[in-house]
């Protein structure tokens, strides 16, 4: 296989053993490849290799590969391969550099049973068990925005995400396994991505030095990195444990062809989006100076940039007429014209004609393979395209001309400079070996930024660490994975990075004086560290011991690692109150350090202040003041982001201008995350109401609509806003309504064509199963507590779901705040029906609501909410949906009151007091009273005593004309004690003793609750009866509505009826109390004489505490 010494000649594909050569598609490596052939084959040793893009650095990644899968080679030159058990990483710097090895890779390695698996944002969700059988995982630190998934999102790379969860999700045996990491472009540590890239490898160099791995491939991982031209790559090296000896360093020289570099600066515009339009109007000028009439890529920020810049040269080219430079013989003319007819693209047709086309992500498959060989083959000169054709295809061509060096972000709508592996890729694609010798790069952009790129394009710029800024999120990170479980392991972790390399080399780039003692530095390392775990630990996120040496991750610093937050964001949602409502959680969001980057713009505080005036009623909230008044202008970045926000979820924006809408866009990806982080850190807390409203407005923020919007229906697939409109005028807005419309109708509403109406209809079934919730209440031994039982139960449906959707089950306690269980399940598979039991303790005053809530996970709109109301009052429960419902407040039934006559000679005990009765009847605070007359002002109401005949007839017009005056103000509430299934009249017993004494049950007594029942019928008792009997024929007549005559026998004239020392007159004085309410006539209890009667019709209704009763003695 050859020796180091010859390390200057050419090596052959020969030199790989048998099985191997298959890989290659040509005989001969090239001069670098040969150098490094014997430290990337034939050794293990760690390499760092800077070279020129084009220079074939990808075959040294594919040899260092091969040395890792030759451990397979048996002495016969089989190949008996392993699923798993030694595993390669490879790190690129773009999706599309990524999916190319992906494709590259499986073709030649697939045949072996070597399976790659590649970890992006277009692959979200990944099987654990094909994690561990990959044996090449290829990922991305790409910044990523899916909304659906919560782990890979802005600052952080998806590699990162799986290894944080791996440690959970399956130990350490994902580490474990890892024997290889391959680095692409790893000056991507300068750019602000990098501090993921460095979180990732410092992780595993901390790893693999763990006593636990020494028997596995990672305690000999080896680390191969690849750059452009860098002057520090020995400071790499370092970081890497690279020697001396793996470090190649090549220059110019080593690229295939010659590349002449300029970069040309120009004044500013008025804004990044004109400078970059302007740009266009210099590209012919500068082809006609540099390509030399040879093909030419021109790269441009976006699809629109690029079709512009397309047009402009087409125009220019067509207006020479004969003299196009661009169309070099009638051959290709007459070929260019043939191809034009076969684009369905209209502009591209006018375009090609010209010899100019375009390509971009917008264009049709069949449309991209033809521009694609157009280019190829020579007969397109000029081709306008995107950023991502850097990475994606291979279309080299002799000029690249690079259209700004700043592209529009979309996440934080502003225009950023293109980070420096995206310029160094762009410019590789210069030179077409063997068509060309020679390669040409024009770098277009604004003055002040000239000298950097130069730097760049020259090997001279410097790569520095981005770790400091975000040190604090990724040693929390560390903690929660367990990997740093004290002060000297995070300190240990800190001198893995890159960043303690190069604040020795540069300690002015990190804030340090420069001239500091090698000691006092690595003091000032350590104090950064001891601070940063100090702010951990102050919030909650991570646990300190009492010596402040060990370190233990807290739930809270779980949910930071979680959904990666930042954490000044993290901050906010720790210092939040509990009872946080949808607005508070709204508030927090908009105070987030994920989108601090938005800002107010001058040009837009007009049509945010006409948003925010709300004239139609649309907004759910508004900006308030400190006097909490509507603001009226918008003057903060969080006012905008508030109101963005609002505009957003009405699920009909106002907003149009593309630079909002990016800003309302991000603002709702980033706040759905930040709200989903907020659920799970209350429901942590056992907060009731801050854990509902975090899971509301999660999902709203995702699907952009308030629960209660009309336009609910945008949810699903192939209903848009102009749709969504039309079914709303039709009455077709909700789930509901599409379920039972016909789609005739739909298709008639929406000016759409047939099928679509069963189209629509068939979307239903990607909604979750209808469940229903019922709250009952189970007899429960326990002293002071009731037991509730919640019930789910699946309703039938003819068509099940196609796709599992989750939802949360919560069930709390309303005034207390506190949720009393919690579980996540599948809508689809829970057994149905499912029960819950919750013990809760019985309120010793007013009441305890408990709520039931079943939360989906993605869709708004579709939520099941029921309550449960436990008073120790009235003991009454009612259960009920409060969705979207405004709810009657709880209140008692009217009771009856019954008397019982005992002639058994038993011994009763007599109420002596009427401090007794009083006691029970503390919590009645619902039941009517009499206290209502001495609200008014003036009044001087006054109550007769028992024997004071004298002042009947004027007490009784007094009281009654005030009732009749309150009842005019009081509300209808219509109550029946059929209504009431807990309803149990209080038995008092009068015995027949000499004293004519009354017997409680003391198991329950409720004075409400008195029934006056008699069992002998004599004539003191038929006369008692015949008093209560009115009083019951009213109560039976309105529906049980007896709240006031029953408050009036008890509040009413208690003092006097029970305060008395003589108790034998008791029975007497509460008939002859009944007696002066002028009762008409006086009935036994059975019968039931009302309806006959015509002279109780004209009756009267009032309200005491929100109960209806009916006078119809008035």
């Amino acid at each position: 296989m050859g020796s180091f010494e010859d390390q200057y000649s050419l090596r052959s594909v020969v030199d790989l053993p048998a099985p191997f050569r298959s890989t290659f598609n040509f005989r001969y490596f090239n001069s670098l490849q040969s150098e490094c052939f014997p430290l990337c084959f034939l050794s293990d040793i760690n390499m760092v290799i800077s070279a020129p893009t084009g220079s074939g650095k990808t075959v040294l990644f594919e040899l260092c590969i091969l040395r890792l899968l030759s451990r397979f080679l048996s002495q016969e030159g089989k190949f008996n391969h392993i699923k798993g058990i030694l595993k390669t990483i490879y790190i690129a710097p773009s999706k599309a550099l990524v999916q190319e090895k992906l494709r590259d890779w499986s073709m030649k390695l697939g045949p072996w049973g070597i399976n790659c698996l590649e970890m992006t944002s277009d692959n979200e969700f990944h099987n654990f068990k094909n994690i561990q059988e990959a044996d090449i995982i290829l990922t991305t630190p790409e910044v990523t925005k899916k909304q659906t998934i919560f782990c890979s999102f802005l600052l952080l790379e998806k590699f990162d995400a799986v290894t944080r969860h791996g440690v959970k999700d399956g130990g350490l045996s994902f580490f474990s396994d890892i024997a290889l990491v391959l680095i692409d472009e790893v000056h991507l540590l300068n750019d602000p991505r990098g501090a993921a890239l460095e979180a990732v490898i410092s992780r595993i160099k901390m790893l693999s030095c763990i006593s636990d791995m020494s028997s596995t491939p990672l305690a000999n991982v080896r680390f191969i990195a690849v750059s452009a031209t860098i002057p520090n790559i020995e400071d790499l090296a370092e970081w890497l444990l690279v020697t001396p000896q793996g470090i190649k360093r090549f220059g110019e020289e080593m690229r295939p062809v010659k590349l002449t570099t300029k970069v040309l600066g120009y004044a500013p515009a008025r804004n990044d989006f004109l400078f970059e339009r302007r740009l266009q109007y210099f590209i012919f000028d500068i082809l006609m100076q540099h390509s030399r009439g040879k093909s030419a890529l021109i790269f441009c920020s976006t699809r629109k940039g690029a079709q512009e810049a397309a047009e402009c040269l087409s125009k220019t080219a067509m207006n020479l007429g004969y003299s196009n430079p661009f169309i070099k013989s009638k051959q290709q003319q007459e070929k260019l014209k043939e191809a034009s007819v076969a684009f369905s693209d209209k502009l591209m047709q006018s375009f090609i004609l010209n010899g100019v086309g375009y390509h971009n992500g917008g264009l049709c498959l069949k449309d991209r393979n033809l521009i694609e060989g157009l280019f190829l083959n020579g007969d397109l000169q000029i081709l306008c395209t995107t950023n991502t054709l850097a990475h994606g295809i291979n279309l080299p061509a002799h000029t690249v001309v690079i259209k700004s060096t700043q592209y529009f972000n979309k996440e934080k709508g502003i225009y950023l400079e293109y980070e420096r592996s995206m310029i160094l890729q762009m410019c590789g694609r210069a030179g077409r070996p063997p068509f060309d010798d020679t390669g040409t790069v024009i770098i277009l952009t604004r003055r002040e930024t000239v000298h950097l790129y130069e730097n760049l394009l020259n090997g001279c710029e410097m790569v520095e660490s981005q770790l400091l800024s975000c040190a604090i999120e990724h040693l929390n990170a560390e903690i929660v994975l367990l990997t740093v479980s004290d002060i000297s392991l995070a300190i240990e972790w800190l001198k893995c990075s890159y960043l303690y390399v190069r604040i020795k080399k540069n300690p002015e780039n990190y804030g340090i004086k420069r001239g500091i003692p090698c000691e006092r530095l690595e003091k000032h390392m350590q104090d950064i560290c001891v601070q940063k775990i100090n702010e951990l630990s102050e919030y909650g996120m991570i646990w300190i011991d009492v010596d402040g040496f060990l370190l233990k991750p807290s739930d809270p610093g779980r949910l930071m690692t979680k959904f990666y937050l930042k954490f000044d964001t993290m901050k906010l949602i720790v210092k939040s109150p509990e009872s946080c409502s949808l607005e508070d959680v709204l508030h927090i969001i908009c105070h987030s350090a994920e989108i601090a980057w938005i800002q107010l713009r001058r040009n837009e505080k007009k049509l945010l202040n006409d948003i925010h005036s709300d004239k139609e009623g649309r907004l759910r909230f508004h900006v308030l003041g400190e006097n909490g008044k509507w603001k009226k202008r918008i003057q903060t970045r969080e006012d905008k982001i508030f109101v963005l926000a609002n505009d957003s979820l009405t699920g009909d924006p106002r907003v149009h201008d593309l630079s909002l809408s990016q800003d309302a866009s991000s603002i709702c990806s980033n706040g759905s995350r930040i709200a989903k982080c907020m659920k799970e850190y209350f429901i942590y807390k056992k907060s009731y109401k801050g854990a509902i409203s975090s899971m509301l407005l999660a999902k709203c923020l995702h699907q952009r609509l308030w629960d209660n919007s009309p336009y609910l229906l945008k949810q699903l697939t192939g209903i848009g806003m102009v749709t969504a409109k039309a079914l709303c005028t039709a009455g077709i807005n909700s789930f509901e309504s599409m379920a039972e419309a016909d789609p005739r109708k739909i298709e008639l509403v929406t000016g759409r064509k047939y099928p679509f109406g069963n189209h629509i209809k068939e979307s239903l079934l990607s909604l979750p199963p209808k469940i229903d919730i019922k709250i009952e209440e189970a007899e429960c031994k326990r002293q002071g507590k009731s037991k509730l039982i919640i019930m789910l139960a699946r309703l039938p449906q003819q068509v099940l779901p196609r796709k599992h959707h989750y939802a949360d089950m919560v069930v709390g306690s309303e005034e207390d705040n506190v949720i009393l269980f919690h579980e996540k399940i599948r809508a689809e598979e829970f057994s149905s029906p499912y029960s819950v039991t919750v013990f809760v303790s019985y309120p010793q005053d007013g009441r305890v609501t408990v709520k039931a809530d079943l939360v989906f996970e993605d869709y708004v709109g579709l939520d099941v909410h029921r309550k449960h109301v436990l008073s120790r009052e009235v003991r009454s429960r009612m259960t009920q949906s409060h969705g979207n419902e405004l709810f009657a407040p709880s209140h008692s039934l009217p009771k009856e009151i019954h008397i019982i006559d005992d002639d058994r000679n038993t011994k009763s005990k007599v109420i002596t007091d009427a401090q007794d009765l009083g006691e029970t009847n503390e919590t009645l605070s619902s039941a009517p009273s009499f206290n209502l007359l001495q609200e008014e002002i003036g009044e001087d109401v006054f109550i007769p005593e028992p024997g004071e005949t004298e002042c009947e007839s004027k007490t009784e017009e007094r009281i009654f004309d005030h009732i009749r005056k309150k009842s005019k103000s009081f509300p209808t509430l219509l109550s029946s004690k059929a209504m009431a299934s807990s309803y149990q009249p209080l038995i008092l017993k009068r015995k027949c003793t000499q004293e004519n004494h009354f017997e409680l049950d003391q198991s329950d007594i409720h004075v409400d609750d008195a029934v006056l029942i008699e069992e002998e019928c004599n004539e003191t008792s038929l006369k008692f009866r015949g008093a209560m009997g009115c009083a019951v024929e009213t109560m039976e007549q309105d529906h049980g509505r007896l709240s006031g005559i029953s408050n009036i026998l008890y509040d009413g004239y208690r003092g006097n009826l029970f305060g008395q020392s003589d108790k034998s007159k008791l029975y007497d004085n509460l008939v002859n109390y009944i007696q002066a309410v002028h009762c008409k006539t006086a009935f036994p209890i059975e019968s039931d004489p009302i309806p006959d009667r015509q002279d109780c019709h004209d009756e009267k209704e009032a309200q005491f505490c929100g109960f209806t009763s009916v006078f119809s003695f008035l």
